[in-house]
């Protein structure tokens, strides 16, 4: 079954769904290929017990003014509030450290925000792509399921090992230039576990604890956070080197990690009801591209975004969303 668009989106994390709704907002026919069951990318939040945790980004910040446009419009909608201005290092209860930039949080959990801009497009999920290819002036994506979907511009916003993987197995030939550019870009795993917890838990305010140089480098109670009144619910990442270093380690060990990282926060009476561990093989770019958005030379309308592009958080994700359905739409 061949389907036809003018914008094939693969990914329906923040970057592909700003991109869908700006294209489509200027009048081109788009659709989003998701691999996974539902939207959002690593804006993920899971339910566990009777409440949620956010497993995957915890928060975002603004510096742009584009962004800040969009992020008022979804505090206009109460989709998103303000958390915090800093989080506490560990050195003591108060320690919560002022630097000026709300962290934002949304209600219900991060994934809202991805369902929200997901809305109104056409979105194929549980789609898993094997590869993609040119056929004349566009672009062929068949999926393991045998769809086919034809478009005559192509927006790819895994991360780039995934998408190099996808034109690599159809075939596509990327100029030196753009194959070196993109090599260069390297990203770090993080490994996040969810706790359900039944008692108190010692978190300081506002919710969160930020120790880059610990194990468990961040800590955050999505019942302070506000996210999940019905439970609480905490928040565990290991820092980049013990993810690196554990991330092949069996679910059992790894929940041994993250239970002596938090449990100096837990009183004696507490105890953990139920856990969720999840690997995330792409979390954090390390060396990104100084671009927002990345163009391909001497091919159909190709781009890459996503937070690898000039900018490693939601806001770089968002933005380089948007430029990449800018360069788009002149181009078609």
């Amino acid at each position: 079954m061949e389907t036809k668009s003018d914008v094939l989106i693969v990914g329906a994390g923040l970057a592909g769904l700003l991109a869908a709704n700006a294209l489509q907002a200027a009048g081109q026919t788009v659709r989003v290929v998701e691999k996974a069951r539902g939207v959002g990318g690593r804006l993920a939040t899971w339910r566990l017990g009777p409440g949620r945790g956010d497993y995957g980004a915890q928060f975002f910040t603004v510096r742009e003014p584009t962004f800040q446009k969009i992020v008022d419009t979804w505090l206009a909608l109460g989709l998103v509030f303000e958390w915090s201005r800093g989080w506490a290092d560990g050195s003591a209860v108060d320690s919560s450290l002022d630097d000026g930039f709300p962290r934002y949080a949304v209600t219900g959990g991060m994934t809202a925000v991805a369902k929200h801009l997901a809305q109104n497009l056409t979105l194929h999920t549980q789609t898993t792509l094997e590869k993609v290819h040119q056929v004349g002036d566009g672009w062929e994506a068949v999926a393991e399921n045998g769809r086919i979907y034809q478009a005559r511009a192509l927006l790819l916003t895994p991360p780039v090992p995934q998408s190099l993987a996808l034109l690599n197995a159809g075939q596509v030939a990327l100029s030196a230039a753009d194959q070196a550019a993109l090599g260069k870009i390297a990203y770090a795993p993080c490994l996040s576990g969810l706790f359900w917890i039944e008692g108190e838990v010692n978190l300081p305010k506002p919710g969160a604890l930020q120790r880059p140089e610990a194990a468990i480098s961040f800590i955050a109670d999505n019942q302070q956070k506000g996210i999940s009144p019905e439970a609480t619910i905490i928040t565990a990442h290991a820092n980049p080197m013990m993810s690196k270093i554990w991330y092949e380690a069996p679910k059992g060990e790894l929940v041994g990690l993250f239970v002596g990282g938090i449990r100096p926060f837990l009183t004696k009476t507490s105890s953990i009801k139920a856990h969720h561990i999840h690997r995330w093989r792409y979390a954090l770019p390390l060396a990104t591209h100084p671009e927002r958005t990345l163009i391909a030379d001497g091919l159909p309308p190709l781009a890459f975004a996503g937070d690898a592009f000039n900018g490693p958080r939601v806001e770089g994700a968002a933005l380089s969303g948007l430029a990449a359905a800018g360069r788009i739409k002149t181009g078609l």
